[in-house]
Order: C-alpha cells, then sequence, then structure tokens
C-alpha cells in the first residue's frame, strides 16, 4: 500500500463500516414512507441519488484499502465512480424538475439538486488531482474524503426528509 493510503487506512475503515451502516438505515427509513416516496418522483429521485452518492464514498473507502493500490489508479476508480453517480445525478434532477413542473412547487429545487451533485464535485476534482501525478495526490485524497463526508451529510439530511418532512 502506498504510503499516502497507509495515512488514510483508519479513517477509510471507519467510513466504509459507518457509510455502510447508514446506506442500511436510509434502506428502512425509505420503507416507513415508501407510498409517499414512490407518489413523487422527484422525491424517488432523491432517494436514489442519495443513495448512490453514499455507497460511492463506502465503495471508494473500500478501494483504498486495497494492497497495493497506487494513486493514479485509485484516481481512475474514483473518476469512474464519480461518472457513473454523475449519471445518475442528472437523471434526479431531471425527475426533481419534472415533479417541480408538475406540482408547481420549484422554488427550492436549486437545493435540492445541490444536496446530492456537492459531493460529486469534490470526487470530480480528486479523481483528477489523483490521476495528475503523486504530488497532487494527497489533495485529491482530501478532497475525496470531503466528498464522502459530505455525502454522508446529505444522506442523513435526506434521511430526516424521508422520515418526518414527506408526512406534514
Amino acid at each position: 500500500m502506498d504510503g499516502v493510503f497507509r495515512e488514510w487506512s483508519e479513517f477509510n475503515v471507519a467510513v466504509a463500516g459507518a457509510g455502510a451502516a447508514l446506506g442500511g438505515l436510509l434502506i428502512v427509513a425509505l420503507s416507513v414512507n415508501i407510498r409517499q416516496i414512490a407518489e413523487s418522483r422527484g422525491l424517488a429521485a432523491r432517494a436514489g441519488a442519495s443513495i448512490a452518492t453514499l455507497i460511492l464514498g463506502v465503495v471508494l473507502s473500500c478501494a483504498a484499502l486495497i494492497p497495493g493500490q497506487v494513486s493514479w489508479g485509485y484516481g481512475i476508480q474514483v473518476l469512474a465512480g464519480t461518472a457513473v453517480c454523475g449519471l445518475v445525478a442528472v437523471r434526479s434532477a431531471v425527475a426533481i424538475r419534472r415533479d417541480s413542473a408538475a406540482t408547481g412547487y420549484g422554488r427550492s429545487d436549486a437545493e435540492r439538486i445541490a444536496l446530492f451533485a456537492l459531493p460529486l464535485v469534490f470526487d470530480l476534482a480528486g479523481g483528477v488531482l489523483l490521476v495528475v501525478g503523486t504530488t497532487t495526490a494527497a489533495v485529491g485524497l482530501v478532497l475525496v474524503a470531503v466528498a464522502t463526508i459530505l455525502a454522508i451529510v446529505t444522506t442523513v439530511l435526506f434521511s430526516w426528509v424521508a422520515l418526518v418532512e414527506v408526512l406534514r
């Protein structure tokens, strides 16, 4: 394992475990109000995007623990995962906009979309820095860590929406 990954191993172990547990809790939270969530294309899209960004963080934390991992290889993994989640984010953004157009409620669409898109911006920047070279790898890992923390925070915020705000 590259020295820069060794320094991050405890963080990655903690995030992999906590993120996986949070993902499971989010699924349970969604199942509590599944009827209301399924009735709203926008809300269902937000759920999918929230889960996708959280799971990306978990997967990247696990990937960083792979023995023999090199910075540029990890950067490619980050970029590939970000691309997949980016597709989910775009589809979710379209669904949120369509849902708002149908209901006439769209004043906070940008906030809703930013909640699941912001972590991907940090992942993208981190992935690029990891691929570029070893001198920027440390900064790239910090950006991927920030993305993962943001994904956890935004997933918790969305979980609140899925549990409480849906019923208001």
